[in-house]
């Protein structure tokens, strides 16, 4: 049976989320580049962000590029930018006829120039699509956006702006990079890695895990549609009993 039939889509991730992972171990295996499995990377995202908005998710946000991943070499640094800066011109159209909104997180002051313009032409032009809602998480550490939202916090309380009190989940959320965004529903890993890597820890509270061995740029429409199916035959009880959910 085709898989894309199978879905219910009813029952879709209103969130979805992609560690993408394992491009430089692709190249690795074929004796290329690591800057040559992040461009080959770039085809899967296409084909997964054209597939989400087929099937009718909301929200899909792709971890780019982390806050540790500045550590690597800098000649890789500097290729993941140039990819990085060459696909938001190519898929500009791409966006757009799939009536696309481009978004981002992260601290997206420390990109280059180049990348921050870029990156910034695609969102004002496609900030009135409505279909989905692609973000971008770049140079994007979990821990530090929560450190960011308790030091904004804190500073409110400081200028008696909200009292300690009046602090929950909901002023918790309004701080945090996604603030605009559901929580996620369904987080996917590649490449066999079994981590969060510091990606997204509050928004995946009661989100729904897998993980696959497939590398990234390997992974195709099917594997999206294998990981939703597996997805919805889950029984997501958010600390009820099943019969209470019944």
């Amino acid at each position: 049976m085709d898989l894309i039939n199978s879905i219910d889509k009813n029952k879709l991730p209103k969130h979805l989320a992609i560690i993408m992972d394992g491009n430089g171990r692709w190249a690795k295996q074929r004796g290329l580049l690591r800057a040559l499995g992040h461009e080959s990377g770039t085809k899967s995202v296409k084909k997964i962000i054209e597939a989400c908005a087929k099937l009718g998710i909301e929200n899909l946000t792709l971890y780019a590029f982390s806050t540790e991943n500045w550590n690597r070499p800098k000649l890789e640094v500097e290729a993941l930018m140039r990819v990085l800066v060459n696909s938001l011109k190519k898929e500009l159209p791409t966006l757009d006829r799939n009536n696309i909104k481009m978004n981002a997180i992260g601290n997206l002051d420390k990109l280059p120039a180049t990348a921050q313009k870029e990156l910034q032409e695609v969102i004002n032009k496609t900030k009135d699509n409505t279909h989905l809602t692609l973000t971008l998480a770049l140079s994007y550490g979990s821990r530090e956006e929560i450190v960011s939202a308790v030091k904004k916090i804190s500073d409110k309380v400081k200028n008696n702006i909200i009292s300690i009190d009046s602090i929950d989940d909901s002023i918790i959320n309004e701080h945090l990079y996604t603030q605009n965004l559901p929580e996620v529903d369904l987080l996917i890993r590649t490449s066999g890695e079994h981590r969060i890597s510091n990606f997204l820890l509050w928004q995946i509270a009661y989100a729904e895990l897998y993980f696959t061995d497939i590398l990234w740029p390997d992974f195709k429409e099917k594997d999206l549609y294998e990981a939703i199916l597996s997805y919805q035959k889950r029984e997501r009880r958010f600390g009820k009993t099943s019969e209470q959910i019944k």
